[in-house]
């Protein structure tokens, strides 16, 4: 271990949902460790909220699928060079890259070759249960420990030797569960008697770019059938000036959020929402918010998951049940008419499909909700465990 007085955590975090989660394992390392730490790396608007000064933005990381990658990989080689620079410069005690193992990956096997002898960690396994199960005998090649957040992941890594710990989903850790709907509806001068529909088209700049306007035309279907509907857009900071720009140019009148006390205000106060997929699936459902997912990648891309992905279902919820509970639109499906029949559903409140999701979200809950700590906080503990293991 350095003997500066400070300890040195490098943490990698390339999407919006690993900055959530570095930030919550920032302020879980925090509280056990007092300001004897020190944070370097990448991450979004929640790491810089805990106190990390990112290296570059990484919205120019934010991007899905194998034809959108192609344009982008000359900067995302740069990036990736000048990480492991950074790194090299510093000479943390701990380096941890956070979800994103497509661009991870690269930073430790770049490091490895380098042989710095820091102590290389992930934090979220890549879904090798669904593709690209080679994965899995090659990690420890590139990392000395993976922490999950399943706890029938670490199975698929442990026979080859890579040291895996399940630390928990940090979706138990969400505000939104805590979130003040009547607040939120104050702020923002919602009448009681409008129902509101939350719409989430993504976090990834092509996200939106695919999904935004058939979400949009769906709530112009939705308002030709009801006349008591109001629209919320929480956004995040990767794609906020687009989302904005698209909703203002449509004429529609929906309101766009970009705060996470709004984006979770909004989650709770929602009679139903339409989300791309993703971890914000698992926080509407442990809100109990009825949702459908919609996707749609470019045709090449649609082509190869097919081929390749082993699993039935692309949303978390109907994996963790093993049934589907909800409705994914993906491809072709995804169109505005499909997703307005099927949020009227929630809207009604009268049929299999409203106590169906019901019924699975608990479950989804306790699957979810083991252990006595929150999940941040055993991520934080087995961290500098194997920071001080490392030094002995």
């Amino acid at each position: 271990m350095n003997t500066d007085k400070k300890l040195k955590i490098y943490l990698i975090a390339g999407e919006p949902s690993g900055d959530l989660l570095g930030a919550r394992f920032m302020r879980a390392v925090k509280e056990k460790a007092g300001n004897s730490v020190e944070f370097f790396g990448l991450g979004g608007e929640a790491m810089e909220g805990e106190g990390l000064k990112s290296l570059f933005d990484i919205s120019e990381l934010a991007v899905m699928g194998l034809v959108e990658v192609i344009p982008s990989i000359p900067r995302i080689l740069k990036r990736i060079r000048q990480t492991v620079d950074d790194i090299v410069n510093i000479k943390p005690d701990v380096v941890m890259t956070v979800d994103s193992w497509s661009f991870s990956c690269r930073i430790h096997k770049a490091l490895r070759r380098k042989k710095l002898g820091i102590p290389q960690i992930h934090y979220v396994a890549p879904q090798v249960w669904a593709w690209k199960k080679k994965r899995a005998r090659t990690m420890h090649k590139y990392i000395d420990l993976l922490l999950t957040l399943f706890p029938y992941e670490p199975k698929y890594f442990t026979p080859y030797g890579l040291k895996t710990e399940f630390v928990g989903h940090p979706v138990i850790e969400s505000p939104a569960v805590h979130a003040d709907a009547a607040a939120f509806r104050q702020k923002h001068n919602i009448p009681t008697d409008k129902k509101i529909i939350t719409v989430l088209p993504g976090s990834r700049r092509n996200e939106v770019s695919r999904l935004l306007p058939d979400f949009l035309e769906a709530t112009d279907i939705l308002r030709q059938q009801h006349n008591d509907l109001f629209f919320v857009i929480p956004t995040v900071q990767t794609v906020a000036q687009s989302v904005k720009l698209a909703v203002k140019a449509s004429s529609r009148d929906i309101l766009v959020v970009e705060t996470q006390e709004d984006r979770y205000g909004a989650f709770r106060s929602s009679t139903a929402a339409i989300a791309a997929s993703g971890t914000v699936a698992l926080e509407l459902a442990i809100c109990n918010i009825p949702h459908i997912i919609a996707y749609k990648v470019s045709p090449f891309t649609a082509f190869l998951a097919r081929r390749f992905l082993k699993i039935q279902f692309v949303n978390l919820s109907n994996i963790l049940i093993g049934r589907e509970i909800v409705p994914e639109l993906l491809q072709e499906r995804c169109v505005a008419g499909n997703i307005a029949s099927y949020i009227n559903h929630f809207i009604a409140r009268d049929d299999d499909w409203y106590e169906k999701q019901m019924d699975g979200f608990r479950k989804v809950r306790e699957i979810l909700g083991q252990g006595v700590q929150k999940p941040s906080e055993n991520a934080a503990d087995i961290v500098l465990k194997q920071i001080n293991s490392s030094a002995s």
